[in-house]
């Protein structure tokens, strides 16, 4: 069979490469939609976040840090 003049391609590799597409763009587009921001508030932003803790020491000392 014959389309606008070019010979008709029912390969597997064709048709598995346009199921690939479209599920990749199926799973892509609720990703899409929004971006979720973390809330913090100025407390929880200027805080502390490492402690140096027997168990951190021990990992280094260990690991030769």
């Amino acid at each position: 069979m014959e389309k606008n003049g070019k010979p008709a391609d029912p390969s597997r590799r064709k048709f598995f490469g346009v199921l690939g597409g479209a599920s990749t763009a199926a799973l892509a587009a609720p990703l899409a939609v929004g971006e979720a921001e973390a809330k913090e508030s100025q407390n929880d932003q200027r805080k502390a976040r490492y402690r140096e803790t027997d168990h951190v020491k021990t990992f280094y000392r260990t690991n030769r840090y």
